[in-house]
């Protein structure tokens, strides 16, 4: 009975700690959609309660006024190709390191892992000249680079231990059926480990989307500037119209929050695989 007890007050102080977390994470989600909806000046009357009118045309100024289209275009084929090629090449790489065993497979990987420990923006000029030099300055094909060599580290790390921890005996059938190591890759692997991919997935996606350090520095042109080094037009030199910079990070929020949506049960196996045995 005494252990019964126990175990409810431990499970109910569990819930309210999890209700108190949600809270505060939903918060700042609340705060910046409520206020969306509001006009320049009623933002600052109460900005944490609903608005008493609904102010829809944030949105559709941010839309058809401004190069909201352009930028989110630019941001989405950014992140996509390099999301695209961070989990193939970590992939293919995370494959190779796992299944070769020797020192040099342990040299490379711990190269790779020591990434994870030196920020990249570190190398902001040498990169810039870099960029300079093979003609991709102003221009977003100058992102893709930077973003894989950023995600790569932490792909890696993630897919190699994934695939060190898959039976030994599935590898030895295939061999034995005359697949190939590609085949192996293709269709033993990959299936196997979708929910790692998946984490690696969601957890680069929100640096490179929210990136604003390396579009700053080398993009200047107006039709090439990802979305949000397109939000820094709105805020001006003496006043800035918060209702509608809160709108276009309403809107730039959405692809991240869709991608988590679609990928959350991929992404929490990923994430507690191997934390329980048998």
């Amino acid at each position: 009975m005494k252990r019964s007890l126990r175990r409810q007050r431990m499970h109910l102080a569990s819930h309210l700690i999890l209700i108190l977390w949600a809270l505060v994470v939903i918060f700042p989600i609340w705060t910046l959609v409520i206020n969306s909806f509001k006009s320049r000046l009623t933002i600052y009357e109460n900005p944490f309660w609903i608005p008493t009118v609904w102010n829809f045309s944030n949105y559709s100024t941010v839309i058809s006024d401004g190069d909201f289209l352009t930028y989110f275009k630019n941001s989405l084929q950014v992140v996509v190709f390099s999301l695209l090629a961070v989990v193939l090449l970590a992939s293919l790489a995370s494959y190779a390191l796992a299944r070769w065993r020797g020192r040099l497979s342990a040299l490379i990987y711990y190269y790779f892992i020591a990434g994870m420990m030196l920020p990249i923006k570190i190398a902001s000029i040498r990169l810039l000249e870099i960029t300079r030099t093979l003609g991709l300055l102003n221009t977003i094909y100058s992102l893709p680079p930077i973003y894989i060599a950023m995600g790569l580290p932490v792909g890696i790390f993630i897919l190699t231990t994934f695939i060190r921890q898959l039976p030994e005996e599935l590898f030895e059938a295939a061999l034995i059926d005359g697949a190939t190591k590609g085949r192996i890759y293709s269709l033993v692997v990959l299936p196997l480990i979708r929910p790692a991919v998946a984490s690696v997935a969601i957890y680069n996606l929100i640096p490179f989307w929210n990136d604003l350090w390396f579009p700053l520095i080398f993009i200047n042109r107006e039709d090439q500037k990802t979305l949000l080094l397109g939000v820094t037009r709105l805020f001006g030199q003496y006043q800035t119209d918060w209702s509608k910079v809160l709108a276009v990070l309403t809107l730039s929020a959405i692809p991240v929050l869709a991608l988590y949506l679609a990928m959350s049960s991929q992404f929490i196996k990923g994430v507690t695989a191997g934390s329980v045995k048998g």
